[in-house]
């Protein structure tokens, strides 16, 4: 597996699964890339993603999310995650969202299996705040361990307008350095769409682990649609 490879496979997504509200639900989006955790997973070109789920009273849900991708293999294209999951209160403005995803990736090069599983916890707290942490024992199907940490917060500042902010790390055995990614946007709905227009960076040891094409900073639009 080339370095470049590695780092597409190694930053899925934002996380595919959300916790879903009781019964079906979708989200539909366009953005100019596919970015996870700082790092780009399309080669610079747009990207379509769609996702839906499914939630049943007492806060199971499952779902599936997809994604095209260009890994630079020159043959990976699709990204399709599959998750299970539980999202409830714990406490007035304290919430938990536990679930299991499973990464999973077509049209990959003869004798390469890039897909793998990661269990990610969600804890929202003061309102605006929401710390993440996944881990995976075996990060991109190579047999090594990995956990990514999340610190996120997003504040209402004008009618329909959220400001949104982001610091995450990443650890990793094995020949990945660890690292760091980042991102502040700015989103406004417009009935049930919402635009959002993020800046995404990572750090050195990103760049030294991917390449400067792969994890260089960007400004990254998007068009969410859901229901």
């Amino acid at each position: 597996m080339t370095r470049k490879t590695l780092l597409a496979a190694l930053l899925l997504a934002a996380l595919p699964g959300a916790a879903a509200a009781e019964g079906f639900n979708w989200n539909a989006t366009a953005a100019s890339d596919y970015l996870y955790r700082g790092i780009d997973q399309n080669d610079d070109q747009p990207a379509f993603q769609l996702g839906a789920g499914y939630g049943f009273s007492g806060g199971l849900y499952v779902g599936a999310w997809a994604s095209n991708v260009d890994f630079g293999d020159g043959s990976t294209d699709t990204e399709v995650d599959t998750f299970v999951g539980w999202a409830g209160d714990l406490s007035e403005g304290t919430s938990l969202d536990v679930q299991l995803v499973r990464y999973n990736y077509l049209n990959e090069p003869s004798g390469t299996d890039y897909a793998y599983n990661e269990l990610v916890g969600k804890l929202g707290f003061a309102e605006n705040y929401t710390f993440t942490l996944g881990y995976t024992n075996d990060y991109f199907n190579a047999g090594e361990d990995s956990f990514y940490y999340n610190l996120a917060g997003s504040w209402d500042f004008a009618e329909h307008y959220t400001f949104n902010a982001g610091l995450g790390y990443t650890t990793a055995t094995g020949p990945i350095e660890n690292f760091l990614d980042y991102s502040v946007g700015v989103s406004r709905a417009f009935g049930p769409a919402t635009i959002s227009l993020s800046y995404v960076g990572t750090d050195d040891n990103a760049e030294e682990n991917f390449g400067a094409d792969l994890a260089e900073d960007k400004v990254l639009l998007t068009i969410g649609f859901g229901g």
